[in-house]
């Protein structure tokens, strides 16, 4: 269970390996890795300059991953999410899940990526033709999130 936020990027082949290091109790790896679009509601994304709050970041993705670990048989899980001005087609963020169960890693996962999306204390600026604005919260990332506080979800 590790979490890093940094403004470096990575490398998702090498965090997907790290997860399964010389372990053999492991029959699933979900992983995600999300980039920077060049594209939003005002014309084309050219950078997007994320910020967050050193410590309380690290401390609620630590929290959120620990949920993860508590939901699902988790052998597993990796968060590594970027700060700082990243460009067009730059990885922003990446989540792995490994269990000895594809549907846990791949629940676990979805769980991490729509609370990382609306929970995390991340703000970003987009610049779109010359201008800059700050990206609200949507509310389809709400519903997806809201699924894995639904008691019928049995998660």
């Amino acid at each position: 269970m590790t979490v890093s936020v940094q403004r470096h990027d990575f490398d998702p082949g090498r965090e997907s390996l790290l997860l399964t290091a010389g372990r053999h109790d492991i029959g699933a790896v979900v992983t995600f890795t999300g980039l920077v679009r060049d594209m939003a509601e005002d014309g084309g994304v050219s950078h997007m300059t994320l910020e967050h709050y050193p410590g309380m970041t690290e401390k609620l993705l630590a929290e959120i991953e620990a949920q993860a670990q508590a939901r699902w048989p988790l052998q597993a899980s990796r968060i590594v999410h970027r700060h700082g001005r990243l460009a067009a087609g730059e990885r922003i963020v990446f989540v792995g899940t490994a269990s000895p169960h594809r549907q846990a890693a791949f629940e676990a996962c979805a769980f991490l990526i729509d609370w990382l999306k609306t929970k995390a204390p991340f703000w970003k600026l987009e610049e779109t033709g010359g201008q800059r604005a700050w990206v609200a919260a949507k509310s389809e990332d709400d519903a997806a999130a809201a699924r894995w506080t639904d008691p019928a979800a049995g998660r």
